[in-house]
């Protein structure tokens, strides 16, 4: 089997690729640096640039499965431009392999997209699954939205579509957990706001496996990639801060505080996504790292 990955350099696609290719499953990566491109037996870059429409087709040479993990950081300041940049890297990236695919003969019959849980409103009590149709009137929401309906497209070639809502990602090497810890390590660590927000996470481990089972089994619709026990951010705090063993008993952060610093990314660290994992336990998927404890055990110690 051979799949084709946009996005293989980043937090979740370097991951990724090591686990596809210890499972014997052939890589082709696009980079949009010709310096990162590589030629191996079973590992093969080729370069595309989606904001000028470039893009090398011979990638697309017996791939069976597309993974999009392409797109800008929402983890940057949000200034009018940059947010312009967030929504473009998506759209952009996405209707450039999908116009590809209109172009070309291929054997193409699934494509697996990243998503985000920011689609879901935000809320203290309700609980999501992937039948809700609600759309947050945030800019993550707005975001979401415009790149699922792009991946949608992709009904129209005959593809089965899969699209993983990603939650806050707990990983060794980078993502929010790296920032998380600063604080803490520091004894200076506190919840935002009420701390009562909840945080559907999921380990890094965990998001990668979900996107190999998915492909593994062909599946397409939408799948929440969280852990089944989401926690309010001050028992996240709480337990980074107890792994660490570092105190944890200064007043929560206002929000107005994180807004002056953050700006409108300040969303955040204070919007509440109860997002519930029972579609994926139902297809018999099994996480490793389905606590808290065990997940920061693992990336912590």
């Amino acid at each position: 089997m051979k799949v084709l990955i946009a996005g293989a350099t980043g937090l979740i696609g370097s991951e990724l690729v090591d686990l596809l290719l210890k499972n014997g499953i052939e890589v082709h990566y696009l980079s949009t640096s010709k310096s990162k491109l590589v030629s191996q037996s079973n590992y093969k870059g080729f370069y595309w640039n989606p904001n000028s429409g470039e893009i090398d087709l011979d990638a697309f040479e017996e791939v069976e499965t597309i993974i999009h993990l392409a797109g800008a950081s929402v983890s940057k300041r949000w200034t009018p431009s940059y947010k312009e940049e967030i929504i473009n890297s998506r759209i952009l990236s996405t209707r450039l392999l999908y116009q590809s695919l209109s172009k070309k003969q291929n054997v193409v019959k699934q494509i697996v997209s990243a998503s985000a849980i920011g689609i879901y409103p935000d809320s203290l009590d309700k609980v999501y699954h992937e039948e809700d149709t609600e759309v947050d009137n945030s800019f993550l929401g707005e975001v979401v939205y415009k790149w699922e309906n792009e991946v949608s497209a992709f009904e129209r070639l005959g593809l089965k579509v899969a699209k993983i809502r990603i939650g806050l990602v707990l990983a060794k090497d980078g993502g929010a957990l790296k920032e998380m810890i600063k604080p803490i390590k520091l004894g200076v660590g506190s919840p935002f706001g009420s701390g009562k927000q909840y945080q559907s996470w999921i380990h890094a481990s965990d998001l990668v496996a979900i996107f190999y089972f998915v492909i593994q089994n062909k599946l397409e619709g939408v799948f929440n990639g969280v852990s089944p026990y989401p926690v309010t951010n001050s028992v996240l705090t709480k337990t980074i801060a107890t792994t660490l063993g570092k105190p944890c008993f200064l007043p929560n952060v206002p929000k107005f505080i994180m807004k002056l610093i953050l700006g409108e990314m300040h969303e955040l660290l204070f919007a509440s996504q109860n997002v519930s994992a029972i579609k994926l336990l139902n297809k018999g998927f099994q996480f490793k790292y389905a606590s808290l404890e065990k997940a920061l055990q693992n990336l912590l110690k």
